[in-house]
């Protein structure tokens, strides 16, 4: 993978205008980002397990519970306007 970065390839393709000193920085920066990659994929890592996260996990979540939202309220009390126990919304077209 190693060689010149296509910056002008790249930005066409990201549908960017970039000046010729923004070419020449982004060009640096993709080749030392690539030079890196490559070099990651030269380390042995056939005894490293695939892992989503560096550290474990767990939920902390808090079971889900059913319990009456409105105990000592009516909610439609609260509607600006009801109709046969539904709430009434102006019809919108």
């Amino acid at each position: 993978m190693s060689g010149k970065f296509d910056i002008d390839r790249m930005a066409h393709l990201a549908r960017l205008r970039l000046t010729d000193s923004e070419k020449v920085r982004l060009s640096e920066q993709m080749e030392t980002i690539i030079e890196y990659i490559d070099h990651l994929d030269r380390l042995n890592t056939t005894k490293v397990e695939p892992t989503s996260h560096a550290i474990p996990l767990e939920n902390v979540f808090r079971e889900d519970e059913k319990k009456q939202n409105f105990p000592d309220l009516d909610p439609l009390s609260l509607a600006p306007a009801a109709k046969n126990r539904h709430f009434e919304v102006p019809k919108i077209i």
